[in-house]
């Protein structure tokens, strides 16, 4: 029974809940990756459960490797018989074994976004409408959210209300049966196909049944109506569901999650146990009321009292910078003075935002000032054009009838074959109805009618023969050799090494390359076929907040939906406008204005000791420039909560006659010119000043600070400024 030891009456009684529907109710930063691992040990401890009979679903790849980690040290080597995963990993893994029942060979491949617009664009060139007029973006997210919510092609038609639908309608058939022809899914359709899997198929969902006993889900505020129904399915028999999750943080509308699967899913069991995670054991109370007072507004939620028995914590530092470059500056300040303390590190400090655009601002402050950061998403590596170009020889071996990825290395390394030959080889393909791969094993048969009319020459003939014959080569030799060693003869054989040096940055994309070869070394012990498959079902499901490293040292600049899951000592949230957050496209939806102010929420709980809420009077921001309101979710916070109490609220009348000015902090190395002033020089209001860059000026207002001191000052020729006594090297004019 120690599997209890340690935990609280609420996470004991959550693990001990294990007949029938349980829905746990877990406030941010109360255990819930503690509760859902213990209760998996539970199960097999204490109950006697076979591991091979649970299945615990994850969001990210990153909570399912921190719970088969936690798990690993409870019950050993059980670990390896659970599932444990994202609902995109759990579903490629079933649909790889039993798929063929509706035509899903078990090689398919697994399209990103740019494939999935790259099959797109073909789709409207083949119906003669125009890329430009119809946006593939657009198209791709109507047809996603058209499967997330099980709607298919004819379906789709039904339902068509405008010429636009109807657009994506004709290309949502042709994007279908191009991903067919290539025997490719896209992320929709691993859930998708699952569902149609088990629905057409009883015999193959009731060995499902039968095998999972027990099934639990995390993070259930951000399902969709197809994961809500796969679960249903699967869970049909033993209804031994236990899903967990937020309400207050369902933050994902945009990716189709639907709220309403958590607050009815005691409608749809009524015989569900609810279990309410209520103590925070991340923030400080300061913190943790503080961001009750945000999300209490909110009507979609189910009430709840968080408490901590925590420290009070320091007051919430409401910050208010003249623009968004000196909000830039402030941060970078503020971070080399908590680390300068020595009691932080860069990486204990995390620095959210609305949107990503305004990560520019900050990006280039931290470069200027020389402090280092780390992007949740910046050029990803599985985005970069060499890894996607080995990755794109492993899908032909894997599935030579992958059409994305053979015209994608069609000509790479360079063989002489142009975008004119590459066209003309897809448009054989569409008029003999195979795929392109088998397109090039019919130039071969001099015998054929239709390949006797082809356009090509017969050199053109023989370099893609020759082409052909180098994929049949790697397909051969997949199937005797190991993932590393099967690398190894790809890049060999394209002499691939040779060719990323004769490119710009060669040096750095070698070793990209070469970074890729070490995610190849984890499926070693597979089986060749097998750890080819594993391998590329494994870099095709990684997310944004699975690539950052834990190790760096560094600050991390991360947008507010990518925080979500995360923590950090001290969190800045920089951007609270109206307009930024709560976003402008809000205004008018009451349900998207509870969303942000539930992502806001979400934000605050992410700070386990100081929070900094950060605006700016005057923004540009996106092509415009103008001045923006202070969040009105600043406004929910009480005055007693705030560092300065209701200060803020009178500086920001200030704000719009001064222009705040931060000067450069300094750096290692720094002029004396740049440094700051240790000696400060006293003024009052009435002193006469001289600046080196504006000249002589009045000084209006003089306050001094826990470390510094702050002057409002009208100069001459350059009007009112604010100045950091520390940087601003006034000399006083007696």
């Amino acid at each position: 029974m120690d599997i209890l030891d340690g935990l609280n009456p609420a996470q004991k009684e959550a693990v001990e809940a294990i007949n029938g529907p349980v829905l746990i109710l877990a406030g941010p930063g109360s255990g819930k990756t503690r509760v859902i691992t213990h209760r998996v040990a539970y199960l097999i401890k204490v109950c006697g459960v076979s591991p091979h009979r649970i299945m615990a679903v994850t969001f990210t790849n990153k909570a399912a490797r921190e719970m088969k980690e936690r798990l690993t040290k409870m019950v050993s080597s059980s670990v390896n018989d659970l599932t444990i995963g994202t609902f995109h990993a759990t579903c490629a893994r079933i649909l790889r074994i039993d798929g063929r029942a509706i035509g899903i060979p078990p090689e398919f491949v697994i399209y990103d976004d740019e494939d999935q617009l790259s099959v797109l664009k073909k789709a409207l060139v083949a119906l003669n409408l125009d890329p430009k007029q119809y946006a593939p973006k657009a198209i791709q997210q109507a047809i996603s959210e058209a499967k997330s919510q099980m709607v298919s092609p004819a379906d789709y038609k039904r339902a068509s209300r405008s010429y636009f639908d109807e657009v994506v309608r004709r290309v949502y058939e042709r994007y279908e049966a191009a991903l067919g022809e290539s025997g490719a899914l896209d992320f929709d359709d691993l859930l998708l196909k699952m569902v149609k899997l088990f629905k057409d198929n009883p015999e193959i969902l009731l060995k499902y049944q039968l095998r999972y006993l027990h099934i639990m889900v995390d993070e259930f505020q951000d399902t969709n109506t197809v994961q809500y129904e796969l679960i249903k399915l699967l869970g049909g028999k033993y209804r031994n569901i236990c899903v967990v999750g937020d309400p207050d943080q369902s933050i994902y509308s945009w990716r189709f999650a639907d709220l309403r699967n958590i607050l009815s899913f005691e409608k749809d069991y009524l015989d569900a146990k609810v279990v309410l995670l209520e103590q925070n054991y991340r923030s400080s109370k300061i913190i943790l009321d503080t961001a009750s007072h945000v999300i209490e507004k909110n009507k979609q939620r189910k009430a709840r009292h968080l408490f901590t028995e925590n420290e009070e914590g320091e007051p919430v530092s409401v910050v208010e910078a003249y623009s968004e470059t000196e909000e830039a500056q402030f941060v970078v300040k503020e971070v080399s003075h908590l680390t300068g303390l020595g009691k932080l590190r860069m990486g204990d400090i995390a620095v959210m935002y609305r949107t990503n655009a305004q990560s520019r601002v900050l990006e280039e402050a931290f470069i200027r000032y020389g402090l280092p950061y780390r992007l949740a998403v910046g050029t990803r590596f599985y985005e970069r054009r060499e890894i996607k170009d080995i990755l794109a020889y492993f899908r032909l071996i894997q599935n030579p009838n992958d059409s994305v990825s053979l015209l994608r290395i069609l000509n790479v390394p360079g063989r002489g074959i142009g975008e004119k030959t590459s066209g003309q080889l897809s448009f054989l393909a569409r008029s003999l109805g195979v795929s392109e791969y088998k397109a090039l094993e019919m130039l071969e048969d001099k015998d054929s009618e239709a390949v006797r009319e082809q356009p090509f020459s017969s050199q053109m003939v023989r370099t893609l023969s020759g082409f052909r014959q180098i994929l049949q080569d790697m397909i051969q030799v997949g199937q005797e050799k190991n993932v590393v060693d099967l690398f190894d003869f790809i890049l060999d054989k394209l002499h691939y090494r040779e060719y990323l040096m004769s490119t710009p940055e060669g040096d750095e994309r070698w070793e990209n390359v070469q970074e890729l070869r070490t995610v190849t070394q984890e499926y070693l012990s597979l089986a060749p076929s097998e750890g080819t498959a594993a391998f590329l079902q494994g870099v095709s499901l990684v997310s944004d907040v699975d690539g950052l490293k834990e190790s760096a040292d560094a600050v991390t600049l991360i947008t507010l939906h990518q925080a979500k899951g995360l923590e950090f000592p001290v969190v800045f949230i920089v951007g609270m406008e109206d307009g930024i957050l709560p976003h402008v496209r809000s205004f008018d939806d009451p349900s998207h204005m509870e969303e942000e102010r539930r992502l806001c929420y979400v934000g605050i709980t992410r700070a386990k000791k100081k929070l900094y809420l950060v605006r700016a009077f005057r923004r540009s921001f996106m092509g415009s420039s103008g001045v923006n309101e202070p969040s009105r979710f600043l406004a929910d916070i009480p005055d007693y909560l705030i560092a300065g109490g209701s200060g803020w609220r009178e500086e920001k009348k200030q704000m719009a006659e001064t222009q705040y000015v931060w000067n450069r902090p300094p750096m290692p190395g720094s002029t004396p010119e740049q440094s700051p002033q240790t000696d400060l020089i006293k003024l009052k209001p009435g002193d006469r000043v001289r600046h080196a860059a504006f000249g002589e000026g009045l000084v209006l207002s003089y306050q001094e600070t826990k470390d510094d001191a702050e002057a409002v000052i009208t100069f001459k020729s350059a009007g009112t400024k604010k100045l950091l006594m520390s940087f601003a090297r006034l000399e006083k004019i007696e």
